[in-house]
């Protein structure tokens, strides 16, 4: 089966085209600019440069979230768009999933940086999730992470390397970057879903929704953005 992964959940931009379990060609840019104008025009030089044709894609892969807001729409606008031109299925996996590392063992926690001493991550095993990805404060993850006696973290760690070194002397600490080859291995079996009901996976209000629910308690209309 050909599959294109594709995953701007974050800084990197990163796409990848699959036959199967085999990787045919993938293009990683970690740069955090303009994937919005360069997402299309990777993939079209991706498929020309392994020499496929777009009609052949039988199915789409894509980071669902949690991630950049802004990344998060870019990719999977452009899923959702090719899945429906090209009449193939369409498959969403956790961006924090895709940041885990096969090689490793035992239990892994992927980060993104939420800022503010937050993070979003999940808790995974053997390409099994232990519990749900989630936003919350890093002390609150720490504390969580505790009760593992072999532990990783996954992903975006720079930012939390020295925290967890003095709360869990024993954990290790592996930065991964997003990988659409991963993505892609991991999407393989996993069910296809409907185009038009498919959503990023947020995981958090977007601060100006938070705002707006602050100053509008009563409101009723507390989904205006998905509706929007």
């Amino acid at each position: 089966m050909l599959s294109l992964a594709l995953d701007t959940s974050n800084q990197s931009l990163s796409v990848a085209l699959l036959d199967g379990e085999k990787l045919l060609g993938q293009v990683l840019v970690t740069i955090k600019k303009n994937h919005s104008i360069t997402l299309m025009p990777t993939i079209d030089y991706l498929v020309r440069t392994c020499d496929v044709s777009k009609s052949a894609i039988e199915r789409i892969i894509v980071a669902q979230g949690p991630g950049s807001y802004t990344g998060l729409r870019i990719a999977v606008v452009t899923a959702k768009t090719l899945a429906m031109a090209l009449n193939c299925d369409l498959v969403g996996v956790s961006s924090l999933f895709a940041l885990t590392d096969k090689t490793v063992s035992g239990i892994q926690i992927p980060l993104i940086n939420a800022r503010r001493h937050a993070v979003y991550a999940g808790i995974y095993q053997e390409d099994m999730p232990v519990q749900a990805d989630a936003y919350q404060d890093f002390s609150e993850l720490l504390a969580v992470a505790s009760q593992y006696e072999q532990v990783t973290f996954v992903g975006e760690v720079a930012a939390f390397a020295e925290e967890i070194k003095k709360s869990l002397p024993q954990a290790q600490v592996l930065e991964t970057q997003p990988d659409a080859y991963r993505l892609g291995l991991l999407g393989q079996t996993l069910p296809a879903v409907a185009v038009h009901d498919f959503v990023p996976s947020y995981l958090k209000a977007v601060e100006a929704e938070e705002k707006w629910q602050e100053t509008h308690p009563t409101d009723e209309t507390k989904d205006w953005i998905a509706r929007i």
